[in-house]
Parts: structure tokens; sequence; C-alpha cells
């Protein structure tokens, strides 16, 4: 009898119980604005970015309205401002050139390895490009983190790093956002904490910090902030960067803060799952399994492999055979985007040239989400499935 999956790939767990408790505390008394206070009080945002800079060991944290929001204002910051040059991933997701094209710069693209990571002779050599780089940590893989902060120390490059698929990941021990001068994470449903949608921003630099906290919309409440400068920073540039108002509500921060505390626990648990699959796909002809280096702690919300050299018609076969199996994979080799599996010569406003060694690699992009409502048993299944699918168009050839 040939086996099938039932199960969803996009369903999350329930929000906690402490998270929903929290939510309705903020329901009840009403005050979903972020400076909407009662006496004495702190508030759910404020404490969240307490909380988070602490978790992270950064300085100062900004809890903002998405993901896509902390990178457009990492980038504003930095000083990033129209027909400035950014480099950034070739493989990455739109967001992050949208973020570049929303402050009027340019993305200029480095390749990417068969490990998923930027390529770094491709950095060093467009290094002289641009001062700053949005480095994207796709789908959760770390590249060689001490090599690439030497080539952009070197350059004099700024590092924003694109932690949506880092949070809770590190490099050589040090937290996956705290190499670069900011760190930008995603709260989105399908990230490692659910508020539906939301982010957060990390740096040391205290005039980063305040530019990012006025462009959030602080109204010059900015005192009223428990993770940001003092005052005289403050002073130095509030009324040369603009309110362009995104910093999160009191809501979406009261279901992430019980959400953060459990998410070492939470990363246990996906890793668990991942490497379950990973095992079951290992030695499988035709198909090449993404080797973690040892430096890297990661999180494994979703898995990615490799079947690299094959033909197009193939690759649709497996995705095919895969579903109807109700096993969803999604492919990066796409002639034209479908749902999230964009890539650089997809986004038509960004000009780009062609790079045929990522481009290889980009084709043979297979991509899998891991949710944690998965058992144990269903990530085996799923292995045995895909194994068998891709065994038996290999072997058709």
């Amino acid at each position: 009898m040939t086996e099938t999956f039932s199960g969803s790939f996009t369903q999350q767990e329930p929000i906690p119980d402490e998270a929903i408790e929290a939510a309705l505390a903020v329901l009840r008394h009403g005050r979903l604005h972020r400076y909407n206070l009662a006496r004495g009080e702190q508030g759910e945002t404020a404490l969240l970015e307490q909380e988070f800079a602490a978790q992270t060991g950064a300085r100062y944290c900004l809890a903002v309205a998405s993901g896509g929001y902390a990178l457009a204002t990492a980038l504003r910051a930095v000083g990033v401002g129209p027909g400035d040059a950014v480099l950034t991933n070739a493989f990455t997701l739109a967001p992050v050139p949208g973020a570049i094209a929303s402050v009027g710069a340019r993305p200029v693209f480095v390749g990417v390895t068969e490990s998923l990571t930027i390529d770094l002779d491709d950095l060093e050599a467009k290094a002289g490009m641009a001062r700053v780089l949005m480095l994207s940590h796709m789908r959760g893989h770390l590249c060689d983190m001490d090599r690439l902060m030497q080539i952009c120390d070197d350059a004099g490059i700024t590092v924003i790093e694109d932690c949506a698929h880092t949070m809770g990941a590190a490099w050589n021990g040090v937290s996956s956002g705290r190499q670069g001068a900011v760190g930008c994470y995603s709260c989105q449903t399908y990230k490692h904490v659910n508020s539906g949608e939301g982010g957060l921003l990390v740096t040391d630099d205290e005039e980063i910090a305040a530019r990012a906290v006025m462009m959030s919309g602080s109204y010059m409440l900015y005192e009223r902030h428990l993770a940001a400068p003092g005052p005289e920073v403050f002073e130095r540039i509030k009324y040369h960067t603009p309110n362009i108002s995104g910093r999160m509500d009191n809501l979406r921060a009261a279901i992430l803060r019980p959400q953060l505390r459990a998410l070492d626990a939470q990363v246990a648990r996906w890793n668990e799952r991942y490497q379950r699959i990973e095992a079951g796909l290992r030695g499988t002809p035709g198909l090449t399994v993404i080797e973690r280096p040892e430096a890297e702690t990661y999180v494994g919300s979703s898995i990615q492999f490799l079947l690299l050299d094959w033909a197009a018609d193939k690759v649709q076969e497996v995705l095919r055979r895969c579903i109807a199996r109700g096993v969803e994979l999604k492919w990066f080799g796409t002639p034209e985007p479908v749902g999230f599996t964009s890539r650089y010569d997809s986004w038509r406003y960004a000009e780009s040239a062609p790079m045929p060694a990522s481009d290889r690699v980009l084709a043979g992009i297979v991509d899998m989400r891991v949710p944690l409502t998965f058992s144990l048993e269903d990530c085996d299944l799923i292995a045995r499935i895909i194994r068998a699918e891709v065994g038996a168009v290999w072997q058709n050839g």
C-alpha cells in the first residue's frame, strides 16, 4: 500500500495559554497603542524590547510592525538613501530587495553557494561596490560569519543582518543578528515566534537606535522606551529624523513575550524534527543534503535539499509525485515566482546580470516547511515519501 501524508504544512501550534491571557489583559484594559499607558505602567511593547535586548545581548531593541519594516528602518538608520548601492544575497526572499528598493536604493546581488549561503568570494570581489551589506540568512543557513565580517570590516562595509529565519541561531556561540551593526527579526506566523505579523531590531549603536526609534513614531515620547539610548542622543537627531510610524502595539507584544521565553525549547523541538527528516533523506540517489557547519547553531524550521543539475521537467515531476502523496515541496528553479519562491531575476525593479554559478544552485533548491505540528513519525513518513519519489524519477532518468 502506498503511504501518504495527511497533515498540513501551514498549520501552526496554538498560541500558548500564557500569551492568550496576556493578550486578554491588554484587550480588557484597551491600551493597545504603544504609548497609551496607565500611571506607573511600562507597557508590553517596552517590556518586550527590554527582554529581547537582554536575550540577544544587545544594548538596544525596537519592536516594530513587521520584519520588512525593520529592514527598511535599519537601512535608513545607517544612512542609506536614494541611488545608493546595497549588497545583498541572490538567494533571499522578496522583502529583502523590497526593503532596499523602498528607500530608493539599488540591490547589488551576491552569489549563492551549494551550502545555500552567500558566496564569500563573490562578496569579496564586489566589496568596493557598496558601503552596506544586507545579509540574508536565507532559510536559516549561516555562512562563515568570521570571514564575512573580516571582508566587510576591511572594506568599511556596514552589515545589516536579516535574521527572519535565524532567531535562536548562532555562529560560534554568537547569536544571529549580533555580528553586524543591526540585526532584524520577523515575528510573522511562519517564523519562530508568532504574532501574525511583527518585527524586532537590535543594535549596540546609540545613533542607529535613536534614529530607528524616532522613525518608528516616538512622537518625542522616547523616554518611555526601556531599551533605547539616553535623551542626549535623541537631542542630536530628533529634528532631522522623519516619523514613519511602525512601532509594535501592546497587543502583539503581549502575545510575543511568553513565546520568546520558550524559544530555546522550541528550537530543540524544531531541530529534532529537522534531524529526523535529514536522516531519512541521506543517501538518496540524486539528492544532496545540505551539510551544517560545526560552528553553526541552527533552527530547523524548514529543510532544503538540492536536486543539482536535474532537468526542470524532472524536478517538477518529483514535486507532482510528492504532492500527490500529501508532501508539499517548493522549488526555487521555477521560471516565474510561485508564492515565496522568487529569486534575484524575478524582481524586475532591481537590475541584475546573469549569475551562472548561482543560477545552477537556485535551479536545484527544493524547500519544505517543518512545522512543530508534525510529529516525529510524520517526519519519518515525509522523508520516506520524498526518498521514494526522488528515487523513482532518478531511476527513470
